[in-house]
């Protein structure tokens, strides 16, 4: 079973059929204390039966500022993207790349720390996370 972080809409609020009043309040809280530039990104988790297959997808981002990592059950995507310094000093009309950094974790409960694997592609991070296996050593006694 695979529980994760909600994606936060613009407005920082779950859809309304799934929140409840102190989930609203929570919600309200985060967006209230989030700096102005920091980006969430959106994920999918799937369970593919023997291992869940979790999709980040990460538009524009280089593979170097990306970290992923397993802890106890928990795997967390985190981006960390700084402005090039060759950016810096022009005369911008317009500019709306800034410096930024978001993670968003998914709790898998039976996640196997052995086997993991990362690939990144057009946009797409994709983290395949084996599930422990559970040996059934099962011996029928003969009774007597």
């Amino acid at each position: 079973m695979a529980s994760m972080v909600p994606y936060r809409s613009v407005f920082g609020l779950r859809p309304a059929s799934t929140a409840s009043l102190l989930d609203a309040f929570d919600d309200m809280m985060d967006f209230a204390s989030a700096p102005l530039s920091s980006k969430a990104f959106p994920i999918d988790v799937e369970d593919k039966g023997d291992a869940y297959e979790v999709k980040a997808y990460l538009t524009g981002v280089s593979k170097d500022d990306i970290d992923v990592e397993l802890n106890e059950g928990r795997l967390s995507i985190s981006v960390n993207v700084e402005e090039k310094e060759e950016d810096q000093g022009k005369n911008y009309l317009q500019k709306e790349f800034a410096s930024y950094s978001a993670t968003r974790g998914v709790y898998l409960k039976d996640a196997s720390s052995e086997g993991l694997s990362a690939r990144y592609a057009d946009g797409v991070l994709t983290v395949t996370v084996p599930k422990i296996v559970e040996k059934k050593n099962v011996t029928k006694i003969a009774i007597d």
